[in-house]
């Protein structure tokens, strides 16, 4: 990791510098032809107020506090990913999820960033994305992960899951 980066966790008076860069990503979502992801308010202030309260959202920031990149990093077995289509898992040892990543677009690498950070806590990871997030496909199969198959969300959505251990 960067030495001019840190992640901490977020705090609920963050929520103002958050919600903007989740904004900055659905916008370019919507630029890069992914018009389905992220839709409908989604993420909410109200979702991610609670990955807040359970200690599962976190931020990173440069050393003059301009937010880079903020997501959920959740340790424990995801309901969503119980079961999986086209595929398997590579294994069934416990994992962290990356959920609702979302760069600033202040830097660039900010997945490989947040993917190391992640894996500073738990060697086996799982993350999961739209079929047509190009941009996130691409960069999950640059930083080694593997393609395991199709979850669905809880709303029966189909993401593109990918699996990777150290």
């Amino acid at each position: 990791m960067n030495d001019d980066m840190v992640f901490r966790p977020s705090c609920c008076d963050d929520l103002e510098k958050i919600m903007p860069v989740y904004e900055n990503a659905i916008k370019f979502m919507r630029c890069n032809g992914n018009l389905k992801q992220w839709t409908g308010g989604y993420p909410s202030r109200d979702i991610i107020c609670n990955d807040i309260r359970n200690g599962n959202h976190f931020m990173a920031e440069d050393k003059e506090g301009n937010v880079l990149a903020v997501f959920s990093f959740i340790i424990g077995e995801d309901p969503t990913y119980a079961e999986i289509e086209d595929g398997n898992w590579l294994n069934n040892l416990p994992y962290g999820t990356i959920h609702r990543i979302a760069s600033s677009g202040l830097r660039s690498r900010m997945l490989e960033e947040c993917v190391g950070f992640c894996f500073s806590r738990i060697d086996n990871l799982r993350i999961d994305t739209h079929a047509d997030n190009a941009p996130m496909l691409n960069a999950i199969s640059r930083l080694g992960f593997t393609r395991c198959g199709i979850i669905h969300l809880s709303d029966g959505a189909p993401r593109v899951a990918f699996h990777k251990y150290i």
